[in-house]
């Protein structure tokens, strides 16, 4: 599976404005809900409810926002930049610069772990994060993916 396959490049966010964890999964939403054809705060509070379980910060600058939705389809993947950094309450206890936004349907466990285990296993070359970080549009962070899409 490729991350293109599934982020669409509207859903990509190239400087997030939110200061807390819960705007920044509002911002993450916003694109992706009609490209889901869900409800934007119904995808807002299983988001939420998720994180009440705890915290999809993952340490080294990155959160990974998930959840299931009833009545999708397919896997819906957002991708948001944050210049500033936001306290996403990572495991780390550091702030959050990356994110990735994975909605799964309700019933596909099995796409749902491959595809957080897909984008883990990238985040993990740390020139593709700084090339994220200094990207400053939604073009370049498109084509960043794309390459590092391409090397897997």
């Amino acid at each position: 599976m490729k991350i293109l396959d599934v982020l669409k490049k509207e859903a990509i966010l190239a400087d997030l404005k939110a200061n807390d964890k819960k705007g920044v999964l509002e911002e993450l939403v916003t694109p992706v809900a009609p490209i889901a054809n869900l409800d934007r705060d119904d995808l807002i509070r299983v988001l939420l409810e998720r994180e009440r379980l705890g915290s999809t910060g993952i340490g080294g600058g990155i959160g990974i926002p998930h959840g299931k939705m009833k009545g999708l389809d397919n896997l819906v993947v957002g991708f948001g930049l944050s210049k500033k950094g936001i306290d996403f309450e990572s495991i780390d206890g550091k702030l959050s610069y990356i994110f990735f936004l994975l909605i799964t349907p309700e019933d596909s466990t099995g796409l749902h772990l491959k595809a957080l285990a897909r984008i883990s296993r990238i985040l993990k070359n740390d020139l593709f994060k700084e090339s994220l970080l200094k990207a400053s549009n939604r073009d370049e962070i498109y084509k960043i993916i794309k390459e590092e899409d391409e090397e897997f």
